[in-house]
């Protein structure tokens, strides 16, 4: 009776124990699979870290692009503004001197106008002379 209850409790702890290595293969596996997940996402995650220093740096790039087109542009606007204010002033100038101009020119007109009044009066009174004198003598 006690042979046979030794033997079937090796026999149980056999399978017991056959139950115990099958359980650690299979945690020891599931380790495994578990290592390799890890391993996964730490490679997924620096490459996901490599592209965002990536992209941090092509943004940095395009801002600093940008900030340089903007600057080129302000300087541009700047000196396209003096250049509207010189213009402007340019342009007051040529009409005040092209109002003194009309001004001038208008004076003089009036002085011919009435140089060629004078001349014509003077010549009617030439010829008035003349006739004049032609019936004096």
């Amino acid at each position: 009776l006690i042979s046979s209850a030794t033997k079937s409790l090796r026999t149980e702890t056999e399978i017991l124990e056959k139950k115990l290595q099958d359980a650690q293969m299979k945690l020891a596996e599931k380790d495994g699979d578990k290592e390799k997940e890890i391993q996964n996402l730490k490679r997924l995650i620096s490459e996901l870290e490599f592209q965002l220093t990536m992209e941090k740096s092509n943004s940095e790039s395009f801002l600093n692009k940008l900030r340089k087109e903007i600057k080129h542009k302000s300087d541009e606007l700047e000196k396209l503004t003096q250049e509207r204010t010189q213009l402007i002033h340019s342009l007051s100038q040529v009409q005040e001197e092209n109002s003194v101009l009309q001004d001038t020119v208008r004076r003089e007109c009036e002085e011919r106008f009435e140089l060629t009044a004078a001349l014509g009066k003077a010549r009617e009174q030439v010829l008035q002379l003349r006739r004049l004198s032609g019936t004096f003598s």
